[in-house]
């Protein structure tokens, strides 16, 4: 009895040492990420974006001030539903996170969803997914492959473009077409992966929904492929001359039978924290 005890404690033990590793890797990557933020951007104007597609003109003349200084980095803080489930039993679970958003070099999300004996919790990131029950036991863990790498780089190349659209006018090797009168498609390369992601504007340039063909396993053969993803954007707020949606809805298989959204989020915060000192 007492080496099954002594056994289970230096389990819990171990645990516990492991979450604690976790989330010190999760706040030196998003340490990484904030010294990113350029210490003097340049300011937006409207001459920027003069020989860009009419759509995305009418967009970043829409989603940035004139004057505003283009930050890349950003913090944002939101609260919402995820769903643990399928299209036809979705089980939403409610959920807070914080996420650092740096395109093109990278994110992290950290998120807490359900309430206890159930609560799931964990991170996201270009380099890994690991979420843990209750704190305590790993259920999700895995990154590091070539596969994640690009599933990664789909999802925070289109966040960027409605939650930090000027660093889109920082990049080099972005490539802008229209695809209609109200839709643009920007293509984006970096670092071996490439990335397009069409997004649909209002008459007044607001963005109402991001689409994009992401490299997913998530579909009945768990068979990594392209698939269609997207996002419905609306509540649009100012933030420190950034008019942003605050309210997302996304999901996989956009546009066909299989689309619910997994993933609803309501932004509370959003911040472009400065760079600390070289």
């Amino acid at each position: 009895m007492l080496v099954a005890f002594a056994l289970g404690a230096l389990g819990v033990v171990f645990l516990c040492g492991w979450r604690v590793l976790d989330h010190r890797a999760d706040r030196a990557q998003m340490a990484r990420l904030i010294a990113l933020q350029p210490t003097d951007p340049p300011r937006f104007s409207a001459s920027m974006v003069a020989d860009l597609p009419a759509p995305a003109r009418r967009y970043f003349t829409y989603a940035i001030a004139a004057g505003t200084p283009l930050f890349k980095v950003a913090i944002l803080e939101m609260s919402g539903q995820f769903s643990l489930g399928s299209k036809a039993l979705p089980k939403y679970q409610k959920m807070s996170a914080s996420q650092v958003l740096a395109a093109p070099e990278g994110f992290v999300w950290k998120m807490v969803c359900g309430s206890c004996p159930r609560r799931m919790s964990g991170s996201d990131s270009g380099s890994w997914t690991r979420f843990w029950l209750g704190g305590l036991i790993p259920v999700a863990r895995f990154g590091g492959t070539n596969d994640h790498r690009r599933a990664a780089f789909g999802r925070y190349i289109a966040e960027a473009l409605f939650w930090t659209p000027g660093v889109y006018l920082l990049m080099d090797n972005v490539k802008w077409t229209a695809v209609s009168g109200d839709t643009f498609r920007v293509s984006v390369q970096y670092a071996g992966l490439e990335q397009s992601v069409d997004v649909t504007i209002e008459a007044d340039g607001r963005p109402s929904k991001v689409v994009f063909p992401r490299w997913s396993n998530a579909n009945p053969d768990g068979v990594y492929r392209e698939q269609p993803f997207g996002a419905y954007l609306s509540a649009h707020q100012s933030f420190e001359g950034f008019c942003l949606p605050t309210h997302v809805e996304a999901g996989n298989h956009f546009g066909t039978d299989a689309y619910f959204p997994f993933y609803i989020a309501d932004v509370t915060s959003v911040g472009f924290p400065s760079a600390p000192d070289r």
